[in-house]
């Protein structure tokens, strides 16, 4: 499995303004080659290739209006193309169809005032991990590194980013194995939600911090102050500066609890079941600050993969699966219910926590899915009712069986549902009627004419016929 690890860099004065241009060259360079591309589509020209993009590079180092792209590594800008190849790649696959998910926009042009910036060296960079712990990179120099815990391996490219609050990070792809942990037989369901941000099957509820709502005050202080700042202003850009440090808080610090959550989770558990959530359409609510806030899909990404490494099973039950109205208890699905409701009552008598009571529902359609038998979440299709179904030899297709259905096969009827009652008079099929509370009710024809109705029913495991008509057998 490929992990990414991340570390905090502290570069000085003379390294941030190294990185500063790394980041302006891999920028021009992706823009040039989006607009050759975008210039050959509209002039019905042949698709530039990556080859033939980076012989442009090439070429362009040696004018003098982009000699200054000799200045970084030559990785940096290989990747540069590298991206905008992968942009679009995804942008195709997802108008063909292939890439799920929502759809891809085209590749759009990068901006030097956009609030992430980032450069991926690769082994060809020849970049190194210093005994002393700094990380060496080509044309940069040695940078101090926080590492905050060993790399599992050798790391096979880094990437370099600065985020909006002008921090630098290290980011290593690493290829790790797998450790699983010793099995369990604990498994459990888990129902995401606003005023609790998970609760457990076996009742335990994890309470929503609210980290961005906690902070809002004081954004809120940041926010004023900028908007009092001239546009343009160096005070205007400080400002931005501690905006963008606040929300980065808030971020690593909702971030930081959701890995000891997720973690802990997995270790207490041999399965996870979660609900598949619609996040986006949520987002589009009233509540989508209390959604963002959440951090639901983070959390069952993290929840996968940790799943994934440690040899545990993990699961999304269906976002329809009516895991709230269900009865835990029967099976029984009960009416649509308000969002104030937090316990109700369920006819067969049983008392339910709302969200304990969809936990658990939860957790009992992850098990039917992943069980040995194939059980389903929902119903199964079932035949239909002889009623339903046409059953007259000239309509039926000939030596073949419909889906739910059988077809006549001379005088033999096979896989009959056990709910229906054939009527004969003598050696004469009259016809077939469904059971219904143990009464089963069927108009007979005779020379295409409607008679009284025959009436058939079960008094304990036998059948007996209760008709003043013609006599008949119920089978």
């Amino acid at each position: 499995m490929q992990l990414r690890y991340n570390y905090r860099l502290y570069p000085d004065a003379a390294q941030r303004e190294a990185l500063a241009k790394a980041f302006g060259c891999a920028r021009v360079v992706f823009n040039d080659g989006l607009r050759v591309r975008q210039e050959a589509h509209e002039a019905g020209l042949p698709y530039p290739t990556d080859a033939e993009l980076s012989k442009r590079v090439t070429v362009a180092k040696l004018t003098p209006e982009r000699a200054w792209l000799g200045e970084v590594s030559s990785v940096v800008l290989q990747q540069a193309l590298a991206d905008l190849n992968t942009a679009y790649r995804a942008f195709f696959a997802s108008l063909s169809g292939m890439r799920k998910g929502r759809k891809v926009a085209a590749p759009r042009f990068r901006s030097r005032k956009d609030s992430r910036q980032a450069v991926r060296f690769t082994a060809n960079a020849r970049f190194k991990i210093l005994d002393n712990g700094r990380l060496r990179l080509p044309k940069i120099g040695d940078l101090e590194v926080r590492w905050s815990r060993e790399l599992p391996a050798a790391p096979t490219s880094v990437t370099v980013v600065r985020d909006a609050a002008g921090r630098h990070f290290a980011s290593f792809v690493v290829q790790t194995a797998d450790q699983p942990l010793p099995e369990l037989d604990s498994e459990v369901g888990i129902d995401l939600g606003l005023t609790h941000f998970a609760v457990m099957s076996d009742g335990t509820k994890v309470s929503a911090p609210k980290f961005l709502r906690r902070a809002a005050r004081k954004l809120r202080r940041l926010q004023q102050g900028l908007s009092r700042k001239q546009r343009g202003s160096n005070n205007r850009k400080k400002a931005v500066r501690k905006v963008a440090r606040a929300h980065a808080k808030v971020a690593d610090t909702r971030r930081d609890w959701q890995h000891k959550l997720s973690t802990q989770i997995i270790r207490d558990n041999q399965a996870v079941f979660v609900e598949d959530l619609c996040v986006a359409g949520l987002a589009r609510t009233r509540l989508a600050k209390s959604v963002h806030d959440a951090g639901w899909s983070q959390f069952a990404a993290m929840l996968e993969y940790k799943a994934a490494r440690r040899g545990r099973t993990f699961a999304r039950v269906d976002r329809f699966f009516p895991s709230t109205r269900m009865c835990s208890d029967c099976g029984r699905i009960n009416d649509k219910m308000a969002l104030n409701v937090r316990t109700w009552g369920c006819p067969c008598g049983s008392l339910h926590d709302r969200d304990v009571n969809a936990a658990k529902n939860i957790r009992a359609a992850g098990r039917a899915d992943l069980n040995d038998r194939g059980a389903q979440v929902r119903p199964a299709p079932v035949p239909a009712p002889r009623g339903e179904a046409v059953t007259r030899r000239e309509l039926a297709p000939s030596g073949a069986q419909q889906t739910g259905i059988s077809a006549l096969q001379g005088r033999e009827d096979v896989k009959r549902s056990p709910t229906t009652v054939d009527f004969y008079a003598g050696d004469r099929h009259l016809g077939s009627a469904p059971v219904h509370h143990g009464v089963a009710r069927l108009k007979k024809t005779v020379s295409g004419e409607l008679t009284a109705p025959v009436v058939a029913r079960y008094r304990g495991d036998k059948l007996f016929n209760d008709s003043d008509s013609d006599p008949v057998d119920a089978r």
